[in-house]
């Protein structure tokens, strides 16, 4: 495990659950210029990709859809069962089991027409604030953007005990080290140029219309993780507004 992912758990273990009772944006004037590096390199890198990556066909951006979320079950099912919901793990099991299969390998979505929809994804920040821990300090990360000290762990438990990633990465065995190697981070890049692309309006309406960029991106980042950890779907989520 990497020394940064090390740090990240130490921080979360050695403090006290009530110095998570609310989100500071802490270390702020950090936080923005890590924001204003993020928008440069989505600039000049991730939106020029995704803008060519939106001429692709519609099925066949469909098909890159359907896989990731497929895959994203991997980590998804296990943080139902941690938080106790039972329904939604045998549902998204359903789901996962039906489009592997029947859906070769999550390119279709057949477990859609039997009713097994999909669900709102979980992961283990969520989990964690279940479990009752608050969110910590307010952090932008390098690259992967919006977080909390919860999070920012959680993104570290998404990875290291996602079993696509065990499989892909972790495990020799499985896959040559570099086939498995690729596997997983073409997996990730295609999920972040398919969500770019489906969101290009989205962030330049966001853009446009927000007199600070970096509060309105705090403000719906926090405002959607908190609504995903109290499974409140009838809020006033803007967050909504992107596609996932």
């Amino acid at each position: 495990m990497k020394f940064s992912h090390k740090l990240l758990i130490l921080i979360f273990l050695t403090t006290p659950l009530n110095a998570f009772a609310e989100t500071k944006d802490c270390f702020e004037s950090v936080n923005r210029a890590i924001f204003s590096f993020n928008k440069g390199l989505d600039n000049v890198l991730f939106k020029p990709i995704a803008k060519g990556y939106a001429y692709l066909p519609n099925p066949v951006q469909q098909g890159v859809r359907n896989v990731t979320s497929n895959i994203s079950h991997t980590v998804t099912i296990p943080n139902h069962l941690l938080q106790g919901n039972f329904n939604n793990f045998f549902h998204d099991s359903g789901r996962f089991l039906v489009n592997t299969t029947f859906g070769i390998l999550g390119i279709f979505d057949p477990a859609a027409g039997i009713g097994l929809n999909k669900l709102e994804p979980e992961d283990y920040g969520q989990t964690f604030g279940v479990w009752g821990v608050g969110p910590g300090c307010y952090l932008m990360l390098p690259i992967f953007g919006p977080s909390t000290v919860r999070d920012a762990v959680g993104k570290v438990a998404n990875t290291v005990l996602d079993p696509f990633y065990m499989v892909t990465v972790g495990d020799s065995t499985v896959f040559d080290n570099n086939f498995g190697d690729q596997t997983y981070y073409l997996e990730r890049g295609f999920d972040v140029v398919d969500f770019r692309s489906q969101n290009l309006k989205s962030f330049d309406n966001l853009e446009k219309n927000s007199l600070d960029l970096y509060a309105s991106t705090r403000s719906l980042y926090l405002q959607r993780r908190e609504n995903l950890i109290s499974n409140n779907t009838k809020s006033e989520d803007e967050w909504k507004d992107f596609s996932r």
